[in-house]
């Protein structure tokens, strides 16, 4: 799932090489860069900074230890920061406090969210848009961080929400049959749901099988395939020429949800209705190209709130996976496999001895059970309190690794006895097309 104005965006690839720079302004889909841009450190000293991120749908790196330089993606992507003043008026308008994601940073960044608060405060209407590519039946921890910051969103506006669950991308690009592919949406559509939606609020959907029922969903996808050329995807995605037709036609039906006139029994055709989605930033290409297609289709661009990537175990320079078992903390693990796991694989901030931790103090920058705990505690005081402990090295590593554990054990039980309760007929009653409260 992104894109913005006046900007070059080098995320995608030149055509063939995933990582390449391509030059992408709206209205300029795609357009090869004739060199990559100048790394921010030119002196070339040899330092993690001289390496570009690769952040792309489909890969995320980086070699440094400390996680991918979000100040440069920043620029990189041509999207804007969310500052202090951003997040106090957010408070303003709806009377309650950040999300702690949005006070952390771990949203940090958005495209025209000015624009859909404007709208708000004018009392005109905005609806939430995120997915879900199922590939897995058990969903992880990373999974969870779109879905906590949306449902914070729709409690805070009181606004519909629109959740894709894009099983045909999966087929396309997974070993996976279509009918596996199918089933995991509906798996994984429990796991969504347990997060707490509103159901007179949220609808949710499989392409596979909603294409079919909405006629108006399946013209958008038209719509946008006409307005964009092969060489423009290619240049947004590195499609290559041994790439699928579905790949390729693909993209479109991820763009279709940010138009209100892919929903009639929800928004009875209306085209002026504002698009806001909160997604991690890898997503970016999709709406990018979106982006640049609404105004020829007479449609609100849609707004964006970007997220950093939640971590594999072993550290920040990939995010976690649900293809690896020992980079993730899954949704169905037992409170004993999440410690293990914990103790065992998460990499650690600390040094190699007692000694030298005491006298060196630990590196929240890159120790894994800080970052997690910068997710999942909600108390900013004990938060700086134990960043305070383990920078001086009066907190050790078993002592902070046991602080997330005890986090994570209770919010994880808690979720899988919610999502017990979520039976196939609930299921089927938030994928049911119909009105939404608006």
């Amino acid at each position: 799932m992104d894109n913005l104005d006046n900007n070059m965006e080098n995320l995608s690839v030149n055509g063939l090489n995933p990582g390449s720079p391509v030059c992408i302004n709206e209205g300029t889909m795609g357009t090869p860069c004739s060199e990559p841009p100048t790394p921010d450190n030119a002196d070339g000293d040899g330092t993690d900074a001289d390496v570009d991120d690769v952040v792309t749908p489909w890969e995320v790196k980086t070699s440094s230890k400390s996680g991918v330089d979000y100040d440069k993606l920043v620029v990189r992507f041509g999207c804007q920061k969310i500052d202090t003043d951003l997040l106090n008026r957010i408070e303003a308008i709806t009377g309650k406090p950040p999300h702690p994601f949005l006070r952390r940073g771990h949203f940090f960044a958005h495209r025209d969210l000015h624009r859909v608060l404007d709208s708000y405060e004018k009392g005109d209407p905005f609806f939430l848009y995120t997915g879900r590519g199922p590939s897995s039946e058990a969903m992880h921890l990373g999974h969870l961080i779109p879905f906590i910051m949306t449902k914070y969103l729709q409690d805070c506006f009181h606004v519909p929400l629109v959740i894709q669950l894009t099983d045909d991308e999966k087929f396309l690009w997974k070993d996976i049959s279509i009918e596996e592919t199918n089933r995991l949406a509906y798996e994984n559509a429990k796991d969504i749901i347990a997060c707490g939606f509103d159901i007179d609020s949220t609808f949710i959907f499989s392409d596979l099988d909603f294409m079919g029922q909405c006629p108006d969903f399946y013209r958008n996808v038209l719509r946008v395939q006409k307005c964009v050329t092969f060489n423009q995807v290619k240049g947004i995605f590195g499609f290559g020429d041994s790439d699928t037709i579905g790949k390729i036609g693909f993209p479109a039906v991820q763009a279709a949800p940010c138009f209100s006139t892919s929903f009639p029994f929800i928004f009875d055709k209306k085209k002026n209705i504002n698009c806001l989605i909160p997604c991690a930033i890898d997503q970016d290409p999709y709406f990018r190209m979106t982006r640049d297609v609404a105004p020829r289709l007479n449609t609100p661009k849609p707004s964006l709130m970007f997220s950093t990537f939640f971590p594999a175990l072993q550290g920040a320079q990939t995010k976690m996976s649900a293809s690896s078992g020992n980079s993730s903390i899954f949704l169905t693990d037992s409170p004993k496999t999440i410690k293990t796991k914990i103790n065992k694989h998460a990499f650690s901030g600390g040094q190699s001895s007692v000694e030298e931790h005491r006298r060196v103090g630990g590196d929240c920058s890159v120790d894994i059970p800080f970052q997690y705990l910068s997710f999942f505690l909600d108390d900013d005081a004990k938060l700086a309190d134990i960043r305070e402990e383990y920078s001086s090295g009066r907190m050790l590593t078993g002592q902070i690794k046991k602080e997330i554990i005890e986090v994570l054990q209770p919010l994880i039980l808690t979720h899988q006895q919610r999502r017990t309760a979520v039976t196939d007929e609930v299921v089927r009653e938030f994928m049911k097309p119909r009105p939404l409260r608006l």
